[in-house]
């Protein structure tokens, strides 16, 4: 098997695992990071999401799990929800400054990756 620490990938992976952790109450789970992440593409893309349009990615799970793992995102401070002005009823999905943050110390190791 050949050796791959030193391939951009791996020193990418290595510098996420190497950034100061948060506390283990705002700490991200695996299927939190996937929700974030998709939240973070469709908000780069321009798009409007809804609360109601997340609990359907059946991709993530069941609609009770993806809305525990919401209300765990907004808890842990990464995203906030608004209140839509066309219909008070549903959910628009933001991201937070903590979550810009995050995106921003990833984007940081890709850079420091790619230099090695």
């Amino acid at each position: 098997m050949k050796l791959i620490h030193s391939t951009p990938i791996a020193c990418f992976l290595n510098a996420v695992t190497s950034l100061p952790t948060n506390s283990p109450s705002t700490r991200l789970d695996w299927l939190e990071e996937q929700l974030l992440n998709y939240i973070f593409l469709a908000t780069a893309r321009g798009e409007r999401l809804l609360v109601g349009q997340i609990i359907l990615l059946k991709q993530f799970g069941s609609q009770a799990t993806l809305h525990g793992r919401l209300k765990n995102l907004v808890r842990k401070g990464y995203i906030r929800l608004l209140e839509d002005k066309e219909d008070g009823r549903r959910k628009l999905v933001h991201l937070t400054a903590k979550a810009d943050n995050h995106y921003e110390q990833l984007s940081k190791c890709l850079i420091s990756a790619l230099k090695k």
